[in-house]
């Protein structure tokens, strides 16, 4: 059994500063002692695969030296599975998985852990993530903090530290800790005007936000599927990242980066699909999510990348979700006067909170739409050399 801080700091050590995840009864001593020490950073994320999200985010901002810490019980592993196969593994962002192994064979434990604890090494190695079992012995920490952050270093990719039962003694929590900001649920404004057949297509939404996202301090990150695709169709610039897979992760990505790099204005374009599909995030943002951080949602009411299939998105305010969620502006309508208010909200505005507005739009996309020649890991290296720049010439 290791002491919490001998691990905590012995990874600090290696610039591992970032810590977020869900809790397990086993992670307990190490929450407690990130959470009571001001130089590092630990959010709770929704669930784990937001929480994979959100390291990314932080080491896409920080640069290549940055490191971040995604701890998370073994039954977490199903959350991940989209965001460790098809963002870190695909863009190569490395972070270090604490998991804990829950049900592990020969051990006791509660019912829902009898399948998940064998098959939990089975499931890291079909995802390519190397692991080994988390360090109980003081001299053992070094070594492996050393094999995770070669791999790390060498590949781009996670590697993980399997947590087996009563590994690190307990630390306590005084107090308890909670996110410093308290929601205040805004109020949300309407901005209507146009019948469903004038509604403003996605390009069109698109073109405006290029318009207001120059190359000096903005970075766009895009949603899976047409949205990616039809923003590169516009135009390809450093400033873009345009996400394959992963879908509904693409507002946590942005969480990490804005959190990590106060001095960009970091633009989440999200579809109605893709919000659906991970809500918690807007709990997530609306705790945590900075004043640089603008969440866009183009809402078409379907699927469109696959082939228009009907979304339940109509039943849904979004702007009222994340205003309950504790955004400080929410914003919904029809009309591309709404991307203008976003905008102007968030430049004229330093008020604490992210920005949020939910933009409906016309179903299509045009004929011949390309998918983006500059694959994944060019897109993430060339969007981190040029936010690198930026803070090269801030320095």
């Amino acid at each position: 059994m290791i002491e919490a801080g001998q691990f905590v700091e012995a990874a600090r050590q290696h610039g591992f500063t970032w810590y977020t995840g869900v809790p397990c009864s086993f992670l307990t001593p190490f929450i407690n002692y990130v959470l009571q020490d001001p130089a590092l950073r630990y959010l709770s994320a929704a669930n784990e695969g937001d929480a994979v999200a959100i390291a990314a985010g932080a080491t896409l901002g920080e640069g290549r030296g940055a490191r971040a810490v995604t701890m998370m019980q073994n039954s977490g592993l199903g959350n991940a599975v989209s965001p460790l196969t098809s963002l870190t593994w695909t863009f190569r962002l490395p972070q270090l998985l604490i998991v804990t192994w829950r049900g592990q064979p020969g051990i006791t434990d509660e019912p829902q852990h009898a399948l998940m604890g064998p098959i939990t090494p089975a499931m890291l190695d079909l995802m390519e993530v190397p692991w080994e079992l988390f360090p109980t012995e003081p001299e053992a920490i070094a070594p492996a903090l050393a094999r995770a952050v070669r791999h790390m270093d060498e590949t781009g990719r996670p590697y993980a530290l399997v947590m087996q039962k009563g590994s690190v003694a307990p630390f306590p929590l005084h107090p308890a800790e909670r996110p410093a900001r308290v929601a205040q649920p805004a109020s949300v404004s309407h901005i209507r005007g146009v019948a469903p057949s004038a509604l403003p297509t996605r390009r069109d939404a698109l073109a405006r936000i290029i318009a207001r996202t120059p190359l000096a301090g903005t970075v766009v990150l895009a949603s899976t599927g047409f949205c990616g695709r039809e923003l590169y169709a516009l135009d390809d610039r450093a400033n873009q990242l345009y996400m394959v897979g992963s879908m509904g992760c693409v507002t946590t990505l942005a969480l990490g980066l804005a959190l990590s790099r106060p001095d960009l204005q970091v633009v989440a374009l999200d579809g109605d699909g893709a919000a659906l599909m991970r809500m918690g995030a807007f709990a997530t943002l609306g705790a945590y999510g900075p004043s640089n951080l603008v969440h866009l949602l183009l809402d078409n009411a379907s699927h469109d990348s696959t082939g228009a299939q009907a979304t339940v998105s109509p039943t849904v305010s979004f702007a009222g979700v994340a205003a309950a969620s504790g955004y400080s502006l929410a914003l919904e309508g029809d009309t591309l006067d709404v991307v203008e208010a976003l905008f102007d909200a968030s430049a004229a505005s330093p008020n604490d909170g992210p920005r949020f507005a939910c933009l409906s739009t016309r179903l299509g996309t045009p004929d011949g739409l390309p998918r983006p020649k500059i694959t994944p890991e060019a897109v993430k290296s060339r969007l981190m050399d040029h936010i690198a720049q930026r803070a090269q010439a801030l320095a």
